[in-house]
């Protein structure tokens, strides 16, 4: 007999346990299921598409689950998955066999899985489909919508029958029964009349009242500031949309990363106590851009932001841009300006929840070089105003403005003081702001102002319209319209900066920045009156990628507004988008097509981040 050391017999017991490990493996290997086949009798075309979506075995053999414990396991749940999705369909007299190697699966021990499976076999004979012979919910609270096959003579499909019972506990809960809730149900499958009969009971409970509302997770927002902004209507009749709205609110604010209401107990039987629980946001954010074009230059971007200055979720953010850098000079007619650095500093400082739960109180300020081809302005720009949330799409803008410039141009130099009444009502239907693809935009500002000095008193107006129309999953087709208006002041009296020009990224890509103004004499100034329009048809070529082409168009013209007496300039092009988490990247190609300088470039290229509009 030898001796063996342990370390001897550790390496060996080590080569054992290696050994054994590959063997597994090279018999697992081969424990691949052969085949799976779906057998669906009738004459429901659509039936076998609708069982076989909901077969764990087709999901199991997709994602290669397919070892025999795996398999024989996922089998045994087949039934239950196939009698659902059945029912869903109004069969409740199916018969389902799934075979395993021919042998039915729920005669088979888990516990004891084959060695290998090699083929699996689900047959369905889904037999007389059932309709509803009676379909009620009572007690009803008045204008429930229940869904429109729930009814009598209606196939019987079994999901309908959840939802009108949440339709129904809904429809109380909206008149202010908080706890409604499901008291007795009866359904009944009569195989001799092919009918389901379902009978719903409700219990709509009490009508309760908002009580005080509780708030929990806040370090740093002070609790009734929360209060204040969810504008929870303490006292008054319970509705979802209610609390719903309050939600929103809280979340409109950008203080909190995440808003959960909840319904405690009702209180003496009339009230209904409320709380909320937040998760409160990083106090700051810092953000940067970038957009590049050939003739524009480079534009760098950033902000700052606090998120909850005051203790009240009030917002501060600052921004800066640095605009036009190594771009080219352009030229207005008789006059050529070089089109210098543009520089502007700003910020808005935002209180939610003032005079009401959806009027916000803001204040802005704004500093800014623009070195412009059409002009030189230095202005200093101060506000307030109050915004208020109409609804979800709606947002409504009022406020008072004092700006003082002082600007060079074709014609001069001016000092321009004045002051304004900014308003302005927006509408956003859009899926997703930087890469919409159903839904409108439109967006309407009428500035009165009253000029102090340099200039006479008028009125200033803009709207941008935009629209998005789908095509299936690939294709969007995207426009929109820009107008602009100025009357009061003679063209002459009006500040320069306060005028129209077309051209460049944002009006007419293509054609050179701002190269399209007026001319007067021997001077070329911006237009009292502006017109832009431009389509887009996007297609989505893979997952990531995306091509454009496009046509823009733009009109200036002296008169307040439009009659045709102005120029028109036109640029068309080809772009690609690269999608990213944050929105596509842009780059669009782009070359003049009727008007503009004579001697403006044939192509120009643009790259920024999310779609031109």
């Amino acid at each position: 007999m030898h001796a063996i050391s342990s370390s001897h017999l550790r390496s060996r017991l080590s080569r054992i346990s290696f050994a054994a490990t590959a063997i597994m493996l090279l018999a697992t290997s081969g424990h691949a299921l052969d085949r799976l086949d779906f057998a669906v009798s009738g004459t429901d075309p659509g039936l076998t598409e609708r069982v076989e979506g909901a077969s764990l075995l087709r999901a199991a053999v997709a994602e290669d689950r397919v070892s025999p414990a795996d398999l024989l396991a996922t089998a045994r749940a087949e039934y239950r998955a196939l009698t659902g999705a059945l029912y869903g369909a109004g069969y409740y007299g199916a018969l389902i066999q799934v075979l395993v190697d021919g042998r039915e699966a729920a005669s088979l021990s888990p516990l004891d899985a084959p060695a290998r499976i090699g083929v699996i076999t689900v047959r369905i004979d889904p037999g007389p489909q059932f309709r509803f012979g009676t379909a009620s919910v009572t007690p009803a609270a008045e204008g429930t919508e229940f869904p429109d096959e729930f009814r009598a003579g209606a196939i019987a499909d079994s999901n309908l029958i959840g939802a009108a019972a949440r339709a129904g506990i809904e429809g109380w809960r909206a008149a202010g029964h908080a706890k409604a809730d499901l008291a007795g149900q009866s359904i009944t499958a009569d195989h001799a009349r092919k009918t389901v009969d379902a009978r719903l009971q409700l219990d709509p409970g009490p009508k309760l009242r908002f009580g005080p509302l509780q708030v929990s997770g806040n370090t740093r927002v002070r609790t009734d500031r929360i209060v204040e902004i969810a504008g929870l209507p303490t006292g008054e009749v319970f509705t979802p949309q209610a609390s719903e709205k309050s939600a929103a609110r809280l979340r409109r604010t950008g203080a909190f990363r995440s808003v959960a209401f909840s319904e405690g107990d009702a209180i003496g039987g009339e009230t209904l106590a409320m709380g909320v629980a937040v998760v409160e946001e990083k106090r700051r954010r810092l953000g940067f851009g970038a957009d590049l074009s050939s003739e524009e230059g480079l534009t760098l971007s950033g902000f700052w932001m606090h998120r909850n200055l005051l203790g009240g979720a009030e917002r501060l953010r600052t921004d800066f841009e640095i605009a036009q850098i190594g771009g080219i000079s352009g030229s207005t007619g008789a006059e050529s300006f070089d089109s210098g650095i543009d520089v502007t500093l700003s910020f808005r400082f935002q209180r939610p929840a003032t005079f009401t739960p959806d009027t916000d109180l803001y204040v802005t300020g704004e500093l800014a070089r623009i070195d412009d081809p059409g002009y030189l302005s230095r202005s200093l720009t101060f506000g307030t105003g109050v915004t208020h949330i109409v609804s979800d799409t709606i947002t409504a803008e009022a406020g008072l403005k004092f700006r003082t410039s002082r600007v060079t141009d074709a014609i001069g130099t001016g000092d321009f003081t004045i002051f304004s009444i900014p308003l302005r009502v927006a509408r956003d239907t859009r899926d997703k702001a930087l890469d919409a693809r159903d839904g409108t935009f439109a967006d309407l500002t009428v500035e009165p102002f009253v000029g102090i000095s340099g200039t006479d008193s008028g009125a200033r107006l803009t709207f941008d319209g935009r629209a998005y129309q789908p095509f299936g999953e690939r294709l969007v087709l995207a426009a929109r319209a820009q107008v602009g208006a100025i009357w009061g002041p003679e063209l002459n009296r009006t500040p320069p900066d306060m005028l129209f020009f077309a051209g460049g990224g944002g009006s007419v890509r293509g054609q050179p920045y701002q190269s399209l103004g007026v001319t007067t004499g021997s001077a070329t100034t911006g237009g009292r009156s502006y017109l832009a329009l431009a389509g887009e048809v996007r297609a989505q070529v893979t997952k990531s990628i995306g091509v454009v082409g496009f046509i823009d168009t733009a009109y200036i013209g002296t008169e307040s507004f439009y009659d045709g007496s102005g120029n028109w300039m036109t640029g068309a092009g080809l772009g690609l988008r690269y999608s990213t988490p944050i929105g596509p990247i842009r780059f669009d190609l782009a070359t003049p097509v009727d008007g503009g300088p004579a001697d403006a470039s044939s192509v120009q290229i643009y790259i920024g981040i999310g779609q031109a509009f």
